[in-house]
């Protein structure tokens, strides 16, 4: 039996094979969930419906989260097709590129409201939606990273946009917990997706972390979606307004010492 047999997720954010969504889809129906999506309509026919065949998910959705109107299409469909919604996975993020090359300082005001729209809001607007549909016990998840707790180089206005998801969290936690649902977030370690190679600096960033996080070595989708699943779960039933990191311990530390031999 798996962890997750008899429930139901609907997956906002599969942009491609190498994303964090896609690895968190594939794990939650590996585990027994019955899995729908909804993504930007330019993505749907060359990019989610092939991934969606292969664990044979026929609720696909087009979505801009920027539109209340369609953010509540999605959800009203989903409530006359499927009906209970046990696990929400928010994986949505945007910049625009010219926010995040330069300084932080030099943020445009139009950059900035995007950013926080897409990448922080569009979780407040997907949990009102959804809570018609939420039942007692289930789990609603989002992505965000250690640039949202400390400066990082190159991440600029995403860093706040993580830092505001973040407490919207806490926030969302707080109000959905008498319901019975809980709110989680996953800070993953750098991971090699399409969305982290428009960040400068990417490369190098990812080449050394197995050097100085303790556990010695890089994240991968898989690791994300494991913890994904474990929110997901009846396992973690009491928790909740959490961000879970899955770093290999990198954010534990204060300054990275990295050793040759990679143990103590």
């Amino acid at each position: 039996m798996g962890l997750l047999d008899g429930k139901t997720a609907l997956i906002f954010g599969v942009a491609n094979d190498h994303s964090i969504a896609w690895g968190i889809a594939q794990a939650l129906h590996e585990h027994g969930a019955s899995v729908g999506f909804s993504s930007m309509e330019s993505l749907l026919d060359r990019r989610v419906r092939p991934l969606a065949a292969r664990i044979g998910s026929t609720f696909i959705e087009p979505c801009d989260v920027r539109d209340d109107a369609q953010v509540r299409a999605v959800f009203d469909r989903w409530g006359a097709e499927v009906g209970r919604l046990d696990i929400l996975v928010h994986a949505l993020a945007f910049a625009d590129r010219s926010d995040l090359d330069g300084h932080f300082v030099d943020t445009s005001r139009d950059g900035f409201a995007l950013a926080l729209d897409v990448s922080a809001y569009s979780l407040v607007a997907l949990a009102r939606e959804a809570r018609p549909h939420l039942a007692p016990g289930s789990s609603i998840l989002t992505l965000s990273y250690y640039g949202a707790e400390k400066v990082v180089a190159h991440y600029n206005v995403m860093g706040v946009a993580k830092a505001a998801l973040e407490a919207c969290v806490r926030y969302l936690a707080a109000d959905l917990g008498p319901d019975g649902i809980r709110v989680n977030a996953i800070s993953a370690g750098p991971v090699r997706t399409l969305a982290a190679h428009g960040i400068a600096g990417f490369k190098e960033m990812y080449g050394g972390f197995r050097d100085v996080a303790p556990l010695r070595a890089n994240i991968t989708p898989g690791d994300v979606a494991g913890a994904a699943v474990w929110l997901a779960s009846d396992l973690s039933r009491q928790v909740t307004g959490e961000t879970i990191h899955v770093d290999g311990g990198f954010n534990i530390l204060g300054v990275p010492n990295p050793d040759e031999a990679g143990s103590p």
